[in-house]
């Protein structure tokens, strides 16, 4: 675990040998392994993580401090510095590289998107996708075509709201069933004009990641979640999910959620031997019965 004085958490990324968390210093990152424990506590002052160009860090030029109580860990002068030159954003559509069309399973929801195709699935893991397909692969104007002939002609959105991501954590169900239901939509997807610039993958290949994330088949049911930290705060358990930014921590107090955004801007130092959660919580409210929740299909 990073010990620098100067490094902060810059927050919880992916790459082929799974998650870990990144930082500001001369020690990039730290793996995450399911099962491991983790001790951290929390340092003096918080501030702007900066941005990401094409998977470079930037820093902040004027390392704003940012407020403790903040979800986000960037400053306005780094959102905005970020969305000058954003796929995301629609302000970089001349981007030469190759990007791919996926649909994203999210339990309730599936979802389209698109990513640049040299990052494999790594943005399907950040957003914790259960499951995952490439439909397609080509120019990025012809992938935010597709995106929205999608979206609209059969209402798949493009975004997920984190209240149903982690409901789906709690009932993921089987891949066999995410398998199904993601064949069903790409089938509807295949009966759509798709547009020039975008090429079809085949029989397209699906992708289950909840055994990566370490989720199970009967879901995750965390009591608390963490709430925004403050010096002194230990954040301490055994690692046993890590799904997109978040971390399911097995505590003496019990399961608890704790979503790294929170840690981001922070600097964080090995708690001492034998320290104990001790970061604010809320409780979470029990899942509601499954047949509450409407069939995907």
């Amino acid at each position: 675990m990073a010990t620098e004085a100067s490094s902060r958490a810059l927050g919880l990324g992916w790459d082929e040998n799974g998650a870990h968390l990144t930082w500001s210093g001369p020690e990039p990152s730290n793996p995450l392994p399911l099962g491991s424990d983790l001790a951290l506590s929390v340092g003096a002052d918080r501030r702007c993580v900066g941005f990401w160009r094409r998977d470079r860090h930037i820093p902040c030029p004027t390392r704003s401090e940012l407020p403790a109580t903040g979800r986000g860990p960037v400053c306005p002068e780094c959102q905005t510095l970020d969305r000058w030159d954003s796929v995301a954003a629609d302000t970089r559509l001349d981007d030469p590289r190759e990007f791919s069309v996926y649909l994203a399973h999210h339990g309730t929801k599936i979802k389209i998107g698109i990513t640049a195709r040299e990052r494999g699935r790594l943005r399907l893991l950040e957003q914790g996708a259960l499951a995952s397909m490439i439909i397609s692969t080509g120019t990025l104007l012809a992938a935010r075509r597709s995106e929205h002939l999608v979206s609209t002609a059969l209402g798949y959105p493009d975004r997920i709201s984190s209240v149903i991501k982690y409901e789906a954590r709690t009932r993921p169900g089987s891949a066999a069933d995410r398998a199904h239901e993601l064949a069903a939509a790409a089938d509807q997807v295949g009966t759509l004009d798709w547009p020039d610039g975008q090429h079809p993958t085949g029989e397209p290949e699906i992708v289950d990641h909840c055994k990566t994330y370490g989720l199970p088949d009967a879901g995750l049911h965390p009591r608390e979640a963490m709430l925004p930290v403050a010096p002194g705060a230990v954040v301490a358990g055994r690692l046993d999910c890590v799904i997109g930014a978040d971390l399911y921590l097995g505590t003496d107090r019990g399961p608890v959620l704790v979503d790294t955004r929170l840690l981001a801007g922070w600097t964080l130092q090995p708690a001492r031997p034998g320290a104990v959660f001790s970061a604010p919580t809320r409780a979470v409210a029990p899942a509601p019965p499954e047949d509450t929740q409407d069939a995907l299909f």
